[in-house]
């Protein structure tokens, strides 16, 4: 019986090495597969906001849907706009005001391939859907603003988590792109997705008036707490080695902590704040336009200004928007005229009503590339917004040692 058992032994013994030695074999070649080294001509490479645009992602304003009126939305919204919010959230923002949009982005696009850049489009999706996972039911908002939810970082596209219930699955509409880059040899990150549980927000927020977000924004107040990582793409902005993050009421510093581990040490990530009563995405607050050259916003000073100055930058404060008080502005103030997109160091693509701003481009010897996007604005975003650069022909540099 002993014997019997030794042999049955020794048998399975030998089988399971057999089957490890299979395996590894079989891994092996699948390694030398997966292994590839990242060609050379990989499409997706930027490390800065101005070096020459080559290859753009540009949003969709198709089938835009009003998000419904929970509390992360009513923090980042204006007062004057929350009867709108409880009235249509969940169906389709005007008919009217999206076809004009629409035309516009069209605009945007033939005037950028003129320009001898490349655009891709996201999928067009029903944002109109209700959705339930086992924390919230929502329905979605668009996919007009790549830069909310795509990070470019040298040749890797990072997937930002979002903050909002109802952009949860705003990565979709992409997916087929970075799916095609990533195929090319970009690597491809997605931040830890977020429950969106109750806990992720303050849900007793004390908004009454522009007056209150201001002492609680700096009191470093937000509607996000820190239960988990979450972040906006848009609350980062990239001066090569060097990027720069806001904490704001989409960006919680467990993002920011995250984005730090994850790019380090290659990469810097500094914070830094403003006095903004409603801190949502940086661009209309601080957009760096060149090497040794921002815009910030006189509206909303930064607190950390001395360490641009210190390292020889030149900082601009643009002009008074010329948007009407009357032009709807529902998820943005007018500040979406400095949210603007360089083609390369000497090209600006600006605001064709903005004239101001337009005089200061040129009067620093940038050329101005004039587009109205003037309904395509009250979706939420400028030039800046609408995009998402995916190469840029540049090398990685530092600007601040």
């Amino acid at each position: 019986k002993l014997g019997r058992v030794f042999t049955g032994w020794v048998q399975r013994s030998f089988q399971s090495t057999q089957a490890a030695t299979a395996s590894q074999n079989t891994c092996a070649a699948d390694d030398n597969k997966a292994t590839n080294p990242v060609p050379k001509d990989c499409p997706v490479c930027s490390y800065n906001e101005w070096d020459p645009l080559e290859e753009v992602i540009v949003g969709r304003a198709e089938n835009a849907c009003v998000p419904p009126f929970s509390v992360e939305v009513k923090a980042n919204t204006y007062e004057k706009y929350w009867g709108f919010y409880q009235k249509f959230g969940g169906q389709s923002f005007p008919k009217d005001h999206l076809k004009k949009a629409i035309a516009e982005i069209e605009e945007m696009c033939n005037i950028l391939k003129k320009e001898g850049v490349i655009v891709k489009r996201p999928d067009p999706i029903d944002w109109s859907v209700k959705y339930k996972t086992p924390d919230f039911e929502s329905t979605g908002l668009y996919a007009a603003m790549p830069r909310d939810i795509l990070l470019v970082v040298g040749n890797e596209i990072i997937e930002a988590p979002m903050a909002w219930r109802a952009r949860f699955f705003e990565y979709r509409a992409y997916r087929r792109i970075i799916k095609d880059y990533f195929n090319c040899g970009a690597k491809w990150t997605t931040a830890p997705k977020p429950t969106m549980a109750d806990e992720l927000y303050d849900q007793d927020y004390p908004i009454r008036s522009v007056e209150d977000r201001h002492e609680l924004a700096a009191q470093g107040k937000f509607v996000t707490t820190e239960f988990e990582p979450c972040f906006d793409a848009a609350d980062f902005i990239r001066a090569g080695r060097d990027i720069f993050v806001q904490r704001s009421q989409v960006t919680n510093y467990m993002g920011i902590e995250w984005m730090r581990r994850h790019l380090a040490p290659d990469y810097r990530v500094h914070i830094i704040s403003f006095k903004d009563p409603n801190p949502m995405h940086i661009d209309a607050t601080f957009n760096i336009i060149g090497p040794g050259l921002v815009l910030s916003n006189p509206d909303r000073p930064c607190h950390q200004i001395e360490l641009f100055k210190k390292a020889g930058w030149t900082v601009i404060r643009p002009p008074l928007p010329l948007i009407p008080d009357d032009h709807p502005l529902w998820m943005s103030s007018k500040w979406l005229s400095m949210n603007v997109l360089m083609l390369d160091e000497k090209r600006v693509m600006v605001d064709a009503n903005e004239t101001s701003i337009q005089k200061m481009f040129e009067n620093l010897g940038i050329s101005t590339i004039k587009v109205n996007i003037r309904h395509a604005n009250s979706l939420g975003g400028g030039f800046h917004c609408w995009t998402c650069d995916i190469r840029r022909r540049g090398t990685l540099q530092s600007y601040f040692d």
